[in-house]
């Protein structure tokens, strides 16, 4: 099998935005344990131009924010409604009103399409979701049309780029995924029926990570890469490849004019040693000179439709899919640009930092210098603190893994200890810990040891506090004997 194939193929392995024409979208995600407020959010949505926000809820904070703002918005369902929407018609109505009609109507939210789950057919979800996307997506537009918006908002179900494959490993030979064909025809049909879109998520970055033998210059736009000729069309980009697949997926199942979303599509920043800010800028900045460029694919000429993924990192993703997923913002976690990024929509050609942004005061947690690496508090201590904090951005090819041992050991603390808004308690790992206000980051390199933002106290459950145990045991325990060995 080609590596074409192949890279098609991984995108199984992941679960992992712009809607109207001309415009850049952004995925906003909110599984951060210190969100910013969605009001200082909206407001950098629009220093920043982007014209259209992607959510994978219906949060009412978030959706208040954007009330006139002029912000085309797509909200979210979440896989874990589909089951209550694809049984009963009547909660599709309830939660059409709550969360369409009445934010239109009351607080202005210009609000275009509904999300219908998010990748729910997912290879890795076993089937968990393949009876009810459809009935769900159904409901909804049911629900849409009772209230009369229906020409107005649109139904979609962002769908990973592994619902399709390529037989003969060129975008020609694309078609759906035999186990889900007719079912993908028949919500493709759906979707022409009712002037929706096809939406989908593209991450050449997954294919890099996932296959050793990937060619590197092909995940990028620089056209250095060798290309792939499908009759009388070159490839000479990931993007343009996989895109061109549905494409021909589509037009052999009859929907060859239906409108494609790119609902995601982004480079990571951390967590792996093909995620870095070098990498992903070079990335984000080929995508939109691509986007720029109104070429669009060999397929489909012309302007492209996508949402970048995405806007904000968020520090509670859970990695199971890898450490990178907490790092694929074009802003770090306080608002503030992670590398140079020219957008065409500031009148710097930069990004334009998040406003007023509130933090704790300077001061870190860190191992005290007369603690021994060999004391047997040392390994629990930093299981502990890395299962409910951040320690990603530790290990090989990481932003801060040059760190001798104290160095990974007063990371841990540290992430702990601002995680938990510096508390008093937050920092009494039995005789091994300290405060200090002296910042302990390298002098030399990238690796910072953060502060973090003032806590949001917002009137969702997903607000301050939300730190969960998403790294295991046995993982940190892993990273740490890695780090004794430095």
């Amino acid at each position: 099998m080609g590596w074409f194939s192949l890279a098609l193929g991984v995108f199984l392995m992941v679960s992992l935005g712009m809607q109207s024409v001309g415009g850049i979208g952004a995925n906003w995600g909110t599984q951060a344990s210190h969100p910013l407020p969605p009001d200082t959010v909206v407001t950098l949505l629009r220093d920043n131009g982007f014209q259209k926000v992607k959510l994978f809820d219906a949060d009412y904070d978030s959706l208040r924010a954007l009330g006139k703002s002029g912000v085309e918005v797509m909200v979210g369902i979440p896989n874990d409604l589909l089951a209550t929407f694809a049984t009963s018609v009547k909660a599709a109505e309830k939660w059409v009103s709550k969360n369409v009609s009445t934010h239109i109507s009351t607080n202005n939210v210009n609000i275009r399409y509904v999300a219908v789950g998010n990748e729910p057919f997912l290879t890795t979800y076993n089937g968990s979701f393949l009876t009810t996307t459809f009935p769900a997506l159904q409901n909804i537009q049911s629900a849409l049309i009772k209230a009369g918006l229906s020409s107005q908002v649109k139904v979609t179900c962002p769908l990973n780029a592994d619902v399709y494959e390529s037989s003969t490993g060129v975008p020609s030979g694309g078609d759906f995924r035999a186990d889900i064909h007719d079912l993908m025809i028949a919500i493709v049909k759906f979707l022409s029926d009712n002037g929706a879109p096809f939406t989908v998520n593209i991450y050449p970055f997954i294919s890099l990570y996932t296959d050793a033998n990937f060619p590197v210059e092909y995940a990028f736009f620089d056209g250095n890469a060798s290309p792939i000729t499908d009759g009388g069309m070159n490839y000479y980009n990931m993007f343009d490849a996989n895109h061109d697949t549905l494409v021909w997926a589509l037009q052999k199942n009859g929907f060859g004019n239906l409108p494609i979303i790119v609902g995601e599509i982004g480079w990571p920043t951390d967590g792996d040693v093909n995620a870095n800010p070098t990498y992903a800028q070079r990335f984000n900045q080929g995508f939109m000179s691509h986007l720029s460029g109104g070429k669009g694919t060999p397929m489909r000429p012309g302007p492209i439709d996508a949402y970048m993924f995405s806007l904000i990192d968020e520090d509670a993703k859970s990695i199971q899919p890898g450490n990178f997923e907490r790092h694929w913002g074009i802003f770090a976690i306080d608002g503030s640009p992670k590398y140079p990024l020219n957008l065409g929509t500031t009148n710097s050609n930069a990004l334009v930092a998040a406003k007023n942004v509130q933090y704790l005061e300077k001061k870190w947690c860190v191992m005290k210098p007369s603690a021994k690496l060999d004391d047997p508090q040392v390994a629990p201590s930093v299981d502990y603190a890395c299962s409910l904090a951040d320690c990603t951005e530790l290990g090989y090819g990481t932003t801060c893994g040059n760190l001798d041992s104290r160095g990974n050991i007063s990371y841990a603390f540290n992430s702990y200890y601002q995680r938990n808004n510096q508390q008093d308690e937050a920092c009494k790992f039995p005789n091994l810990s300290m405060v200090t206000k002296t910042d302990p980051s390298p002098q030399n390199g990238n690796c910072k040891f953060g502060i973090m933002i003032q806590p949001y106290y917002g009137g969702a459950e997903r607000r301050f506090g939300r730190i969960g145990r998403t790294w295991g045991l046995a993982a940190a325990s892993s990273i740490f004997m890695l780090w004794t060995m430095l």
